[in-house]
């Protein structure tokens, strides 16, 4: 979708020619005398009640006098918040969504701020988003031109211009979220992330089989043994700072189908393990987005890639392995498959000095019960790492939530057959998976979200949300040019 910042006002936007137009009033807004048939038509709704500038509600207005759109929709934004813009462009763009608006104006007839902005851009692909790939008679998205007016669009150039390269990271992850595995296998993820190497200032390395076997990834092989499609691991980079500069590294999980391998899953909605690499696919959204931002900043994005598959050769309950750290795993449970792989990952971070690692992954059902599908859940070995993602989250609003890493929770974790097992039992599951992750990231300042309520829908509108690709380059954003050292992490408890 094509998206066009403007320089449009009350007045001015009457006369922009657009199959709908769809005007932000917020509850300090005063149209005043003399501004044209728009102020004249908001001033009357107002007067009359028939307007309420409560974010999401609206009123929809077909061929008003002295207009040029056909449709208009006033839409309430309250006092104007990020959250609040979202709920009504959501509500907005839903109410005139046909296949006859293929040019759709946007306008803020009071000044806006740049989270405004960012909001109302997101949303607006949000809402019109349509998966076709898999589709024999794909109904693409009706949607080709999308004007966002402002007062003044001068100061929001900058801010505008990341919203959309963000929407353009966010759709590249819900593209292959979205597919279904067979679709999506580790060899196809690798030939996305290689055509991201066309981009300007982008890399890619894709290491195979005997290569990740020769760097000692035993945890990582172990999982990918029981499936007939041959592992991937990704090595994405974006050098935007200067040679010297340590880099932010993101590890995304990239379990392309999730069966559960020997313990398997139930059969009802098992379909939504594609989703399980939902992480892998934020990384490659993420690199993406900042092929057009160009931040002053260093990233590597590792995506350990395979499927979890039960056959005659799969990894058994029971069964220790030996991760690239050296460390040796008992593996209890093989649906536990995604800190297995994400920990050889970590380890082979290590080669970068990395200013901070962070990993995403849907990683365990434990997060949903605690958090739902409002926040991911958030872990960080450093309060410094944990702030700036809590805030780049609250600002994205793509929203995060620190959970603990006492060193208790590892208790679980002990076994007499292995350095450390790969459960610890039901209670606290989302934080005693972190405590395992926390063994293999003990060299560098470290985070991980866990984004298994966060990453998809279920239902009528199931499919990827493109989460958290907004909170990481938020992040990556504010860091840019601000990558002194962090405090080094706290070693972590073995188990």
């Amino acid at each position: 979708m094509n998206f066009e910042l403007k320089s449009l006002n009350v007045s001015s936007v009457a006369g922009e020619k657009s199959d709908a137009l769809v005007v932000l009033v917020n509850t300090a807004f005063k149209p005043g005398a003399g501004r044209g048939p728009l102020a004249e038509l908001i001033n009357q709704a107002l007067k009359a009640g028939d307007l309420d500038t409560k974010a999401g509600k609206l009123l929809q207005v077909y061929r008003p006098a002295g207009i040029s759109s056909p449709r208009v929709v006033l839409a309430g934004i309250g006092e104007g918040t990020a959250r609040q813009i979202r709920q009504a462009v959501m509500a907005a763009t839903a109410a005139v969504k046909t296949v006859s608006t293929k040019r759709l104006v946007v306008c803020f007839v009071s000044s806006a701020t740049e989270e405004a902005v960012r909001a109302a851009v997101l949303s607006l692909a949000d809402a019109s988003y349509v998966y076709t790939t898999t589709k024999s008679r794909p109904e693409g998205r009706a949607l080709q031109k999308v004007v966002v007016g402002v007062p003044d669009a001068g100061p929001m150039k900058t801010c505008f211009s990341q919203a959309v390269a963000c929407v353009q990271g966010i759709e590249l992850a819900k593209e292959w979220a979205n597919r279904p595995a067979n679709h999506a296998t580790p060899t196809m993820l690798a030939q996305a992330a290689k055509e991201l190497a066309r981009l300007p200032g982008i890399a890619c390395e894709v290491l195979l089989p005997k290569q990740v076997e020769k760097l000692g990834m035993g945890s990582f092989m172990a999982v990918a043994k029981g499936s007939e499609e041959p592992l991937r691991f990704i090595v994405l980079r974006y050098n935007g700072g200067t040679k010297s500069e340590a880099p932010t590294v993101l590890v995304g999980k990239g379990i392309t189908f999730d069966t559960g391998g020997i313990s398997i899953k139930p059969a009802p909605e098992m379909d939504e393990m594609k989703f399980d690499m939902c992480g892998a696919a934020s990384v490659l959204g993420v690199f993406r987005a900042l092929a057009d931002i160009k931040p002053k900043i260093n990233v590597v994005g590792l995506i350990p890639s395979c499927e979890n598959m039960p056959d005659g050769r799969a990894v058994k309950p029971g069964d220790v392995v030996t991760s690239m750290s050296g460390q040796t795993i008992e593996i209890l449970n093989t649906d536990a498959e995604g800190r297995l792989i994400l920990c050889d990952a970590l380890t082979y971070a290590e080669r970068f000095k990395p200013h901070a690692v962070i990993d995403i992954a849907t990683l365990t059902g434990a997060c949903v019960i605690a958090l739902g599908a409002v926040r991911s859940g958030m872990f960080a070995s450093t309060d410094t790492l944990a702030q700036a993602l809590q805030a780049a989250g609250e600002k994205s609003q793509d929203l995060c939530w620190r959970l603990p890493l006492d060193d208790d929770y590892a208790e679980g974790l002990k076994t007499n057959f292995a350095d450390v097992a790969n459960v610890a039992g039901r209670a606290g599951g989302a934080i005693t998976a972190a405590k395992f992750l926390q063994r293999f990231a003990d060299k560098y300042p470290w985070a991980h979200l866990d984004i298994a309520g966060t990453a998809w829908k279920s239902g009528a509108s199931k499919g990827a949300t493109g989460r958290p690709v907004a909170l990481l380059l938020e992040y990556l954003v504010a860091q840019s040019g601000q990558t002194a050292p962090l405090k080094p992490a706290k070693k972590a408890a073995r188990a």
